[in-house]
């Protein structure tokens, strides 16, 4: 025999309650079950650890002993088994998150912030990366979640939906098509472009933009985020396409405006991949239902 939980606990109750026959009550058992237990724990540590008297039972100076240790013990595995079940139920673990810049420009922060409130102990790893770099990340598992536009790939991945997108001309004040309420893509390409870094989905649909008119944009630089864009514009090197609101992030003390680019690729929509639903982990289950419902919220609102 070996020391097992279920004896150390009926030991507890012994000492506890004072009596063999009321520890049996409590714990459910018969008295003869928990007299044997005892003695089994008695012979296996070769020394007494309880003195019978006429009013029941005491415990020894070893029963002393092995009843603190066997609380400490007890406690434990009753810990152990509650902070496992919040990884089952998806109160604990980690998640790891690609996104691409749109998504952690415009609605991720406060999604994660509210989400970090509710599930505290989940613990969320952030990398910013481009849509088609996501979607790769999640089919090779290097990432549980991605947030992407949702463009056509050959990732093995399951997409969901999140959120949608519209990508406007960020201009200075002064340019000429500054005071116009919309512009079309061919309308811009006498003009010098600022974009983003190569591979953003942003790039992809300029390029194909651009074949289908047959028209080649000028690309003047190339930045590698949304704050960069803006300053570069703001100085006279471009014209840039962003998300709308970026400038309102970004360039709150530049000269610059938004004007809507009135072709149908400027509604994007942002997704959600996953490998599948049915295999993820519960934290990462919880926080898919958490940016959906959040997106929802925002809609309604």
């Amino acid at each position: 025999m070996k020391l097992d939980p279920t004896s150390l606990k009926l030991f507890i109750a012994v000492v506890e309650e004072g009596s063999i026959a009321k520890a049996a009550a409590r714990e459910h058992i018969v008295p003869a079950a928990i007299s044997k237990r005892v003695a089994e724990l008695e012979a296996l540590l070769r020394t007494p650890l309880l003195r019978r008297t006429h009013r029941g039972v005491i415990p020894t100076d070893a029963g002393l002993t092995l009843l603190r240790l066997a609380r400490n013990v007890v406690h434990t595995l009753e810990d152990t088994y509650t902070q496992m079940l919040d990884y089952t139920e998806g109160a604990r673990g980690q998640v790891r998150v690609c996104a691409n810049i749109s998504a952690i420009t415009q609605f991720l922060p406060d999604d994660l912030a509210s989400f970090g409130e509710l599930r505290p102990q989940i613990q969320i790893i952030l990398e910013e990366r481009n849509s088609a770099i996501t979607t790769k990340a999640v089919a090779e598992n290097s990432a549980d979640l991605g947030i992407f536009i949702v463009q056509p790939h050959s990732d093995l991945v399951e997409c969901l939906d999140y959120e949608n997108d519209e990508l406007v001309v960020v201009l200075r004040k002064d340019h000429p098509l500054a005071r116009r309420r919309s512009v079309n893509f061919s309308e811009l390409t006498d003009w010098d472009f600022v974009g983003l870094r190569e591979g953003s989905a942003i790039n992809a649909q300029l390029a194909e933009a651009a074949a289908s008119s047959g028209q080649t944009p000028r690309m003047r630089v190339h930045v590698t985020g949304y704050d960069a864009l803006c300053l570069m514009v703001g100085a006279g090197m471009g014209i840039a396409i962003a998300p709308r609101n970026t400038t309102r992030f970004y360039a709150a003390d530049l000269r610059l405006t938004e004007v809507l680019l009135s072709e149908p690729w400027a509604n994007r929509k942002i997704g959600i991949c996953v490998r599948s639903m049915e295999d993820v982990s519960p934290a990462t289950r919880v926080l898919v239902e958490h940016l959906q419902r959040c997106a929802s919220d925002r809609r309604k609102g």
